[in-house]
């Protein structure tokens, strides 16, 4: 077991700096000096060139690169170009947000997907089946912002039950907070909760077909106690993979979604970095998604191994 966790602890470790490392030259080549952005165009050479010292862009990109990763390592990140405050301040107030987003649509995913992958699974080639099937097949293709606007125009705009965006804040209103996630919520778990149900179906349906639970079923174990204590347990590996890369898309999908709510998060956050050439912000806003990510994988890699022993004694 120590291997195994060994092992993948020293690829979350290579990853991370490889990661990094793309981040810092892909951001460093692009067009455009955040200090001219800064000062505006017609700005004097002197005054770009004493900003561009101010803010360390005259350093060799080696130097700024460890500065800046140690930095990220050690929650430094440094002050945002266009506030003039720690860049950590402006993450963390976004971050608020969206991560409970992320947390809710993950939860309303696995719910639906797995409470609707077990009932196909268990009425294989009857009505309920093709029904769910056939309604996941339309939840994949949906896109979640479009389904976003529809939620809006139903349940904010016509029927009134809940706001069309924005956010009032968790200090001020908690539960009116959480009512503002809901439908974003509900938008981005639609298409994951989707794939997941097939996902979830398939799995149960091969696992099902295994001598084990026939065995289970000789002895005179229930078709729901066979279901629920020994196919959906071996049936967790594919889920459980897919539900890591799920929630990396989630983190991503919030992006998208934050803006057709109005929601103060990360999307917006990094939309107005990019605008005003806030390149502090965008590479550890960017490293940071990518290292949400990475941990997710590293704890799916963990998980792996607790749910089926055979991983790690194979390793």
């Amino acid at each position: 077991m120590n291997v195994f966790i060994a092992k993948r602890l020293a690829t979350f470790l290579i990853t991370m700096l490889g990661t990094s490392l793309i981040v810092f030259m892909v951001l460093e080549i692009l067009p455009g000096d955040p200090a001219l952005t800064i000062l505006g165009v017609d700005a004097p050479d002197s005054a770009v060139e004493a900003l561009r010292e101010k803010l360390g862009l005259n350093r060799p990109a080696p130097e700024r690169y460890v500065d800046w990763f140690l930095g990220f390592l050690t929650g430094d990140l440094g002050m945002s170009y266009t506030y003039s405050v720690p860049v950590s301040e402006l993450i963390g107030a976004s971050l608020y947000i969206t991560i409970p987003l992320a947390l809710l649509s993950m939860s309303l995913t696995i719910i639906i997907a797995i409470a609707m992958g077990v009932y196909a699974a268990a009425n294989h080639n009857k009505v309920g089946d093709y029904g769910v099937m056939g309604f996941s097949q339309l939840g994949i293709a949906v896109p979640n912002f479009w389904f976003g606007i529809l939620l809006i125009l139903l349940l904010a705009v016509e029927m009134r039950w809940f706001r069309s965006g924005g956010f009032p804040g968790w200090e001020k209103d908690f539960f009116g907070s959480v009512k503002a996630l809901v439908l974003p919520a509900i938008a981005l778990a639609t298409v994951q909760a989707a794939i997941l149900t097939r996902v979830t179906r398939s799995a149960i349906l091969e696992v099902s077909r295994e001598d084990f639970v026939r065995t289970a079923r000789a002895k005179g174990l229930s078709r729901r106690s066979t279901l629920w204590g020994h196919v959906l347990r071996n049936a967790m590996i594919p889920m459980v993979t897919i539900m890591g890369v799920q929630f990396a898309n989630l983190l991503a999908g919030t992006i998208v979604i934050e803006s057709v709510f109005s929601l103060p998060g990360i999307g917006r956050l990094i939309f107005q970095s990019i605008s005003n050439r806030d390149l502090v912000v965008v590479m550890s806003l960017t490293m940071m998604l990518a290292a949400m990510v990475i941990t997710v994988n590293f704890i799916v890699d963990l998980l792996y191994a607790s749910i089926d022993p055979r991983i790690r004694v194979n390793e």
